[in-house]
């Protein structure tokens, strides 16, 4: 049987990466590139060595409104398809509506919050939540749609309870669709949590990339972006564990 992570599918990204930050010191020591324009991989791990405490510190900070905006954004997009799915009239209304709200920009949107919510955490979960929730509620409400109606009434004519017809039918259809956006929106998470507080935070990530950047700490701030994609990937893998734990037929499939 297949195993998830297959440690034979990672090795070429893995090899590619290596070699490419590889090159990347070689071309910086071979021609003297300074810190200021692209500091050297070996300088980055030196900045992210000596800043672990402080970085430690703003990085929970952006790990718990990316966590708890994500679980937001979860419920509130489970709550929306449902509805839209049961009542045609909720969809009709509110799935364009939707669509629209993707096309103001987020950026746009947080001054606005940091000005009704102020600088602490809750503007930066809302973001997050924003960015999320699309994904999930567009695959969700597909998911949803693409049932077989005919095991439904199948199921109904054999006399099955709902929650029987939930588990059997309803839930194997809709958790392909819901893993899906649950992995996009998982790497949104962190990116939504790191602009936020960007544009105003008194911790986080995305504060200290601001402050490293006017100190001119270019090691410093791509030891921050370092951790931030850690955290994106770190995101990405979890929910395709979650994805392979809760869909064991998927995992018959690949005998």
């Amino acid at each position: 049987m297949k195993k998830w992570g297959n440690t034979g599918a990672n090795l070429p990204p893995l090899v590619f990466l290596v070699l490419l930050i590889a090159i990347w010191e070689v071309t910086g020591r071979a021609f003297n590139i300074p810190d200021h324009i692209l500091p050297a991989p070996s300088s980055i791990g030196k900045a992210l060595l000596n800043n672990m405490p402080l970085l430690w510190l703003h990085t929970k900070m952006t790990i718990t409104a990316a966590s708890v905006g994500l679980v937001l954004a979860v419920f509130v997009a489970l709550v929306l398809s449902v509805l839209m799915n049961r009542v045609k009239m909720i969809k009709r209304v509110f799935y364009p509506l939707l669509v629209i709200s993707q096309t103001v920009p987020i950026i746009a949107l947080i001054p606005i919050m940091i000005i009704w919510f102020g600088f602490g955490l809750l503007p930066k979960i809302l973001v997050v939540t924003l960015v999320c929730f699309f994904p999930l509620s567009v695959n969700l409400t597909e998911g949803l749609e693409n049932v077989d109606n005919e095991l439904i009434d199948l199921l109904k004519v054999m006399k099955a309870g709902p929650w029987r017809i939930f588990k059997s039918v309803q839930m194997p259809s809709v958790l392909p669709y819901f893993f899906s956006g649950l992995k996009i929106s998982a790497t949104y998470s962190v990116m939504g949590a790191v602009i936020a507080e960007w544009l105003g935070a008194r911790a986080g990530l995305g504060i200290y990339m601001t402050r490293a950047m006017h100190s001119y700490s270019y090691s410093s701030f791509f030891a921050a972006i370092f951790i931030v994609v850690l955290l994106s990937m770190s995101l990405f893998k979890f929910t395709e564990l979650l994805a392979w734990l809760s869909m064991p037929w998927n995992r018959i499939k690949e005998e």
